[in-house]
């Protein structure tokens, strides 16, 4: 497993909202869910699309694409036409520095 790596401030990540970042190469979406921030792969499973630029309804993120859609804590599918799982990553808050672990997915 990787190690945590910042890439973010707290309030770089508004209340409801998203942010593309890059950790180790990889496309990672920050949202933040009622208070929480989580950290996800930002490419959707179903076609090659920014989820960053989707919407974000609670703690479901909509492809801007086709409209897949999934949850954004536990990466389960919530709507096709996607039928893989996103995968979701490892937060940490160190004072005021998000922090994310990639998964091993």
């Amino acid at each position: 497993m990787s190690e945590f790596v910042s890439v973010a401030k707290t309030s770089d990540v508004k209340p409801g909202g998203m942010m593309l970042v890059r950790v180790q190469r990889r496309r990672v979406a920050l949202a933040s869910v009622d208070g929480d921030i989580v950290a996800f792969d930002d490419t959707c499973t179903h076609e090659e699309a920014s989820l960053s630029e989707g919407e974000l309804y609670g703690d479901v993120v909509e492809c801007p694409l086709h409209g897949a859609a999934f949850n954004v804590r536990t990466g389960a599918v919530e709507s096709f036409p996607a039928t893989v799982p996103l995968p979701v990553h490892e937060v940490r808050i160190v004072g005021d520095d998000v922090q994310v672990r990639l998964s091993d997915d």
